[in-house]
């Protein structure tokens, strides 16, 4: 029998957390978590609040600034926040709204019809996770301003100016006594600021950081929306439809929007959003357009004769190169917790389904020359996969992707416990050998790649499987791919892609993050997935050795150390490097600098693939020298 706790449990050690309090002891119920997605996740809750401005059409600009002493500024063109006293409270509304719970205008009292803050605990939990946070508001011919340390106000909301404009200030600095980094990353916020300006077609958004020393600045404003949307992700794509098919439907009290387009890819990229909060885990509406979209294209496929009665093409087949933007604005949108990742109203479904079955149908029968092409490519979507199933059936006979023999080439460690061990994907050969020299055999594996590896953005399912540096990849790792992924068989915990730090390195790196994002994406999401940088220069000058790994990083140290008497040697590549120097420079864990890849990079992986698909080798070529990298975090 356990030891009994020996203090005494009785109606002195009841608790009542008042205020904020709750946010501050438990931060990760009601923000997800305190990492960086959690400190993303507080701008979005203060953008949303002017996002539903938008929505209920007072607002028509939104500028998000972050700081140079790295706080975040959120200003609106809407009506500001209710200024006046509630009486029950006894305070201002604006203190009410930023210090209680559960308090807003999104309860049925006539404040929003749409929104996607319902739960009236964003702004109020953005005060209580702050360092500090300053709300001004621009009101019936007067400025409104209030103060709060981390949640607690420091005076009343007073009256500093008058002004002819309304609408809300929020500025805000987390707090780093929840917050594991304070360090706001742009790109990551571009890309949900520039989601947000597709979904509200005319919204101007600006976005700027001014931390650098030269500023950065976005200006988002799409009038087409999310055709617009749709027509960026199928960029450089060759299509199948002449236009976008555009679903602009109202039901309820509430909006069907739906863009789709068609290419000759053989993967489908589709993004659902609910009140414009991005439904990563799908939900409702996104069960009901894909049930839609199969049920519209095998009813015109029999219709026409196309397809036979005993044929029936899947889900998957139908979706083959896909791309589609879903959203949906409800007036009571249930979602599973704060973080808002699934819609769960069991009516959108059908609502979706309808507005789809209605629109999609009627495009294919005006378009039949299109419709066929696409119901020939699904077809021949569906032989692939079962080429690809029998593929799959074959390597499990032959143990090519479940095999406890593993590949030749692989330099294993010793150490058989993953969460200590970390494999090397190396370019070449040459760079192998040195690497295998180098390394630390306890813990490091090394495995060399031959050149470029397959483009699977090019090739259907059973083809990558027929790849050799692609099922040397999937044997190391030991976790399967796509349905078949186990993460409990992945037998390293650190995937590290080390190329030249060249361009045509940069694009190796590429095309191994690309297979990892379509057929292996736990391994991304869960973050297993690193870039090794290797150096480009090494500089001796009396004796002493430096190691440079940008052009700008040199010439910023032969401005200290001068040229005169320095030996620049410049490396072309890992094979120029001996054991001890690259074990030196990118593989001991000590010294090293290992780039973390993300699920939300400096560069949406989306657009990598699309230049990768597109035939301007200077466009892409421009574009990977550039972006390759993938940075996101430093692990140092």
């Amino acid at each position: 029998m356990s030891d009994k706790v020996k203090t005494s449990y009785d109606e002195g050690a009841i608790q009542v957390l008042e205020g904020l309090d709750p946010v501050r002891r438990r931060p990760g119920m009601y923000i997800g978590s305190t990492d960086e997605r959690g400190l993303h996740h507080l701008v979005t809750e203060v953008v949303d609040n002017s996002i539903d401005e938008a929505l209920a059409g007072f607002c028509n600009k939104i500028i998000i600034t972050i700081m140079k002493d790295g706080s975040v500024k959120v200003e609106d063109n809407g009506r500001g926040i209710p200024t006046g006293i509630i009486a029950k409270e006894g305070k201002s509304a604006v203190e009410v709204v930023l210090t209680k719970l559960h308090a807003g205008g999104k309860f049925g009292g006539g404040g929003y019809k749409i929104s996607g803050g319902l739960h009236g605990v964003g702004v109020s939990c953005v005060n209580a996770l702050s360092e500090w946070l300053e709300v001004t508001v621009y009101q019936n011919g007067k400025i409104y301003k209030q103060i709060f340390n981390r949640g607690v106000p420091q005076r009343d909301l007073h009256v500093i100016g008058e002004t002819d404009r309304t609408g809300t200030t929020i500025q805000f600095y987390p707090d780093d006594e929840i917050f594991e980094t304070l360090n706001f990353n742009f790109d990551t916020m571009k890309t949900r600021l520039r989601e947000l300006a597709y979904l509200n077609k005319g919204l101007t958004i600006e976005f700027s950081d001014y931390r650098p020393e030269e500023p950065r600045k976005e200006v988002f404003c799409y009038e087409g929306g999310i055709v617009q949307f749709v027509e960026s992700l199928n960029k450089n794509k060759e299509t199948i439809f002449p236009e976008t098919v555009y679903i602009d439907d109202a039901y309820k009290d509430g909006e069907i929007e739906i863009a789709l387009q068609y290419n000759e890819t053989y993967s489908e990229t589709i993004y659902a959003f609910a009140n414009n909060i991005n439904t990563e885990e799908g939900g409702t509406h996104l069960d009901g357009f894909k049930a839609a979209v199969t049920k519209v294209i095998n009813d015109y496929g029999k219709k026409q004769n196309i397809l036979k009665d005993d044929d029936k093409l899947s889900g998957e087949d139908v979706r083959e190169g896909l791309t589609a933007v879903i959203s949906v604005k409800l007036t009571e949108p249930q979602f599973e917790g704060q973080t808002k990742t699934k819609l769960g109203n069991s009516e959108m479904r059908q609502v979706v389904a309808k507005a789809v079955q209605e629109h999609l149908g009627n495009y294919l029968e005006e378009h039949p020359k299109e419709a066929r092409d696409l119901i020939t490519k699904s077809v021949q979507a569906q032989r692939a996969r079962e080429a690809a199933r029998n593929a799959r059936e074959l390597a499990r006979r032959k143990s090519a992707l479940e095999s406890t023999t593993l590949p030749g080439k692989l330099a294993d460690c010793t150490d058989k416990d993953p969460s200590l061990c970390e494999i090397y994907l190396v370019e070449g050969d040459s760079a192998g050998g040195t690497a295998k020299s180098g390394r630390d055999r306890r813990f490091q594996a090394i495995l060399p790649l031959r050149g470029k590896i397959l483009n699977v953005e090019k090739a259907r399912l059973h083809k990558v499987l027929e790849n050799e540096e692609i099922k040397t990849m999937i044997t190391a790792f030991g976790a399967g791919i796509n349905q078949d992924y186990n993460e409990e068989k992945l037998r390293y915990n650190r995937i590290i892609c080390m190329t030249d730090a060249d361009v045509d390195g940069s694009h190796i790196r590429i095309l191994m993050l690309t297979f990892f994002f379509r057929y292996m994406r736990p391994l991304i999401e869960n973050g297993h997935v690193y870039i090794a940088q290797p150096p480009l220069y090494k500089v001796v000058k009396n004796r002493q050795t430096k190691y440079c790994y940008s052009d700008e990083e040199l010439n910023e140290y032969l401005e200290q150390i001068g040229r005169k008497g320095t030996d620049i040697q410049r490396y072309k590549g890992l094979g120029e490097m001996n054991a001890e120097q690259l074990w030196e420079t990118t593989m001991n864990p000590e010294t090293r600098t290992l780039l973390k890849v993300t699920m939300e990079d400096a560069v949406s992986a989306d657009e990598i693939f699309t230049l990768l698909m597109g035939e301007q080798p200077e466009l892409r070529r421009a574009f990977i020298e550039q972006n390759a990298t993938l940075v996101k975090e430093l692990d140092i």
